[in-house]
This record gives C-alpha cells, structure tokens and sequence, in this order.
C-alpha cells in the first residue's frame, strides 16, 4: 500500500497518511488526496503541506506509529492520523490556555 504523508504547521508533530491505492497510476490528474479527511476535522487542520510518499509494504517499520494499524486504517477509511506523543500535546495543551488567559486582559 503507497500512501502520502501530510503535516499543518498549525498542528505540531500531527500528520495525516492518505491512503494511495492505485500509485503510480493514479496521478494522471490532479486530485484533492485530502478529500477523504471529513471535512468538519479538516476545516481546523489550516493549510498542508506535503511531507513525502512512502510505500508501506517496503518500509519494516514506522517510527512513532504501528505500521499494521496505519494499514488497517487505510484500507478501511482510506486516510490515518497520527497525533503528536502526549508529552507534546499536554505543551501544546498548556500554551494555548496561557494564551487563552492572557487574551483575556487585551
């Protein structure tokens, strides 16, 4: 299974594998990868930016992620999300109501 692999600048360490079935012959016109993402979750994702194009049944495995479970969610829903450890989200978490709380004052 080929799949692209996406990142938002306004989500740290957060990406998103779509799914790519039919690569290499998929690419004859230019298509909206992301469209499978509901668009409710996608509207707060903000702008993407493509990170690279990897071919799951050669890679042994993933770094932060079970390459069997990513596979199982893009054979069945055609994308997965990977979200940042929870160390990072509990930051990022703790920054936002900082800055929640001092908007406050303005």
């Amino acid at each position: 299974m080929h799949c692209d692999i996406y990142k938002f600048p306004k989500h740290d360490d957060m990406y998103i594998y779509i799914a790519r079935p039919g690569y290499p012959d998929d690419t004859d016109e230019i298509k909206d990868w992301l469209s499978v993402v509901p668009k409710d979750f996608r509207k707060g994702l903000g702008v993407s930016k493509f990170v690279m194009h990897l071919d799951l049944e050669a890679t042994e495995k993933l770094a932060r992620v079970d390459k069997e479970e990513v596979l199982a969610k893009l054979k069945s829903q055609g994308y997965f999300v990977q979200l940042p450890p929870q160390d990072v989200m509990r930051k990022q978490a703790e920054l936002r109501a900082r800055e929640a709380q001092d908007n406050i004052y303005d």
